[in-house]
């Protein structure tokens, strides 16, 4: 049976001498003031679902509600050469398989950082796809599985069009994913965390905890970002995408950032 951390998702083994959840403990999430719980897998799919959304032809998004754990998003793309799952929730009940079936399947599963990595390992053992997770995070891994692939560098393309970008910062392999599709379009996670304005962005190493990143890393971060065109920008809340001039206001909130760090 897989039991899960209600506070981040993570997934793991029911062990009982697991008492700990190794995510949470680090300080980029958090223990919650009433301790530690888990919730079996089987409990969570009994009693909550997801629902969807299509941002636009090819692009959907799917939350888990009520809300679970952090209350990430995940997304499907629809491709000429394939679908892929960009990041995980933990929640994959039969009416989430029926609906991906029906789409097409994924072909693919990528996930921006280990806060987000959840029951990967179901949901590539149910769509027989391989999980690109960056090798700098390999540590986060709570359960193995022969479809996590880990990926070295700086840049992968997954399929025509679609390609991941360690960007670092938040995590030391935290990566978005471009795709080339309508002038570029970046989903992003929280690696690049959009603002609840959704006209700005800001960059953390720990968002719970408020700690910011140095200006050294988030230099590093833009100019990596830089090697892509993109004019819409999906983070990992609902409600939070730019859907015109992503690409500079990226850079402003960046440059706005080194300058309060300064």
């Amino acid at each position: 049976m897989i039991k899960l951390c209600t506070a981040c998702s993570t997934s793991y083994e029911d062990d009982a001498s697991i008492r700990h959840c190794k995510i949470c403990e680090d300080e980029r999430q958090f223990v919650p003031v009433s301790g530690q719980h888990w919730l079996a897998l089987s409990d969570l799919c009994a009693t909550h679902q997801n629902k969807w959304q299509q941002h636009q032809p090819g692009l959907f998004s799917l939350q888990t509600v009520p809300a679970f754990a952090i209350n990430q998003r995940a997304f499907l793309l629809q491709t000429a050469h394939g679908n892929i799952l960009w990041d995980c929730i933990a929640n994959l009940d039969s009416a989430t398989e029926t609906l991906i079936q029906a789409l097409g399947g994924i072909d693919a599963i990528a996930i921006s950082h280990p806060h987000y990595y959840s029951t990967m390992q179901d949901w590539a053992a149910t769509f027989d796809a391989p999980v690109y997770l960056h090798a700098d995070d390999r540590q986060w891994i709570m359960r193995q599985s022969p479809h996590i692939q880990c990926w070295q560098g700086d840049e992968l393309d997954i399929i025509p069009e679609v390609k991941l970008l360690r960007l670092g910062g938040h995590f030391a392999g935290g990566s978005v994913l471009h795709w080339a599709e309508r002038g570029g379009i970046l989903l992003s996670g929280d690696i690049v965390q959009v603002a609840p304005g959704a006209n700005t962005v800001s960059f953390m190493w720990s968002y719970p905890n408020m700690l910011p990143l140095s200006a050294s890393t988030l230099s590093t971060l833009v100019h990596r970002l830089d090697k892509v065109s993109f004019s819409q920008i999906y983070g990992a809340f609902a409600g939070r995408e730019i859907t015109q001039d992503a690409q500079q206001i990226v850079r402003q909130a960046a440059a706005r950032y080194l300058h309060c760090l300064r």
